[in-house]
C-alpha cells in the first residue's frame, strides 16, 4: 500500500506503521483519525535491547508535548518504533517496556521535570500516567509475540498517548464513542477484548501497557523517583 503522507517519517517504519494502523486488525479508531489527518509522529529508536537513545527520545518526545498545547481537538499520538527484533515471549517484552519507561524517567528527573499535573505516580492507581516533561502518557506496547491481534505489529513499538488528550475526548463526548467502536471490533474479529483493559481512569494503567494479562500480584517494574 502506498504510504499515506501524515505518518510523518521515511521508510521502512512509515510504511510499517501505517499499514498496521490502516489494518482491520487494528481497531482503534483513534490512531486511524490520527493517520488520516496527520497527526501520528513516528520516532525511529534502533535496539530495542538497549536504552542508548534514550536522551533523543525524551528530546522528541518532549516537543510533542509541547506541540499539544495547539492541537485544537485532534487525536494525536506518537510512536516510537524500533529495529525489527527476534520474536521475544510477552514476559520479555514487558520487561524491556518498562526498562524504557525507567530509563525515560530518570533522565526526566535529571532534567529538572516535574510530574505531570493530574496523574498520580502509583503504578497501581487508576490515574497513573509515565510523566515526560510535565505530560502524562498512557503506553501501549506492541510486537511481533503479542497474543491479541490489536498488539501484534512486526517490530516492537511504544504508543505514546496523551493524559490530557484522554481527558479532553471524555469532556466532550468522543473517548466514549471510541471505546465503543474499538470493543465491537475487537469482539467481532476475535471474539473477545482484552481481559486488562478497563474504562479509562477505572482500573490500574500499568498493568495495561504491555497489552499481557496479569493477576492481581503483579507489581509494576517501574520507580519513581523525586527531583532534588
Amino acid at each position: 500500500m502506498s504510504v499515506p503522507q501524515s505518518v510523518r517519517k521515511s521508510e521502512p517504519f512509515a510504511a510499517d506503521i501505517a499499514a498496521f494502523i490502516a489494518s482491520d486488525t487494528f481497531p482503534c479508531v483513534g490512531a486511524k483519525s490520527a493517520l488520516r489527518t496527520g497527526q501520528v509522529t513516528v520516532h525511529e529508536a534502533g535496539n530495542f535491547h538497549a536504552e542508548s537513545g534514550v536522551e533523543r527520545l525524551h528530546d522528541k518526545l518532549s516537543e510533542f508535548g509541547d506541540s499539544l498545547k495547539d492541537a485544537r481537538g485532534a487525536v494525536q499520538t506518537f510512536i516510537c518504533a524500533f529495529d525489527r527484533a527476534e520474536l521475544m515471549s510477552e514476559e520479555a517484552f514487558e520487561q524491556r517496556l518498562w526498562a524504557h519507561l525507567q530509563a525515560l524517567h530518570d533522565l526526566d528527573v535529571e532534567r529538572g521535570h516535574d510530574w505531570a499535573e493530574g496523574v498520580s505516580t502509583d503504578p497501581a492507581s487508576p490515574d497513573f500516567s509515565v510523566s515526560i516533561a510535565g505530560e502524562g502518557y498512557f503506553v501501549v506496547g506492541l510486537h511481533p509475540g503479542a497474543s491479541r491481534p490489536a498488539r501484534r505489529f512486526c517490530r516492537p513499538a511504544l504508543v505514546f498517548n496523551s493524559h490530557t488528550q484522554f481527558e479532553a475526548l471524555r469532556a466532550d463526548g468522543r473517548y466514549g464513542r471510541m471505546q465503543t467502536i474499538i470493543r465491537e471490533r475487537e469482539i467481532a474479529r476475535v471474539g473477545s477484548i482484552n481481559p486488562m483493559l478497563g474504562n479509562h481512569g477505572s482500573r490500574a494503567q500499568a498493568p495495561q501497557f504491555s497489552g499481557r494479562e496479569v493477576g492481581e500480584d503483579w507489581v509494576c517494574p517501574f520507580s519513581v523517583r523525586t527531583t532534588s
